[in-house]
Parts: structure tokens; sequence; C-alpha cells
């Protein structure tokens, strides 16, 4: 939600705070990114991503080279 009104600190500051992240959290902070511009920050969190990813997950990483 933070992401979707531009609060993109908050939203890294909770998403650093993660100690278990997932597929849900790491695809809320590259879709936030997406959604906010921040094509290069989307694609750097999704190279860092150490987990089976999702064909949505692909999705929103394609979007941000589109």
């Amino acid at each position: 939600m933070l992401m979707k009104f531009g609060d993109v600190e908050s939203a890294e500051r909770i998403f650093r705070s993660i100690k278990a992240k997932n597929i849900i959290t790491y695809g809320a902070m590259v879709k936030g990114y997406v959604g906010n511009e921040m094509f290069e920050k989307a694609l750097d969190l999704f190279e860092q991503i150490d987990i089976e990813l999702e064909d949505v997950t692909y999705t929103i990483a394609f979007n941000c080279c589109a």
C-alpha cells in the first residue's frame, strides 16, 4: 500500500525488516517499483530473488523492460 502512494522509502524499510521473504513480499516490491517507474530498482531486486518464481513474477519483471 505504501508503494501505491509513492512512499518508497517506508516500503523499502519494511521490506528490509522482513527476515523470511517469500514470493509475495518480493512480488509486491518489484510491482511497487514498476508502479513508481523505478525500473532499474525493480530489475535489481528481481535478480536478487533466490526462490522459485511464478509466471506472475516474470510478467512483472518483463513489464520493467517494456
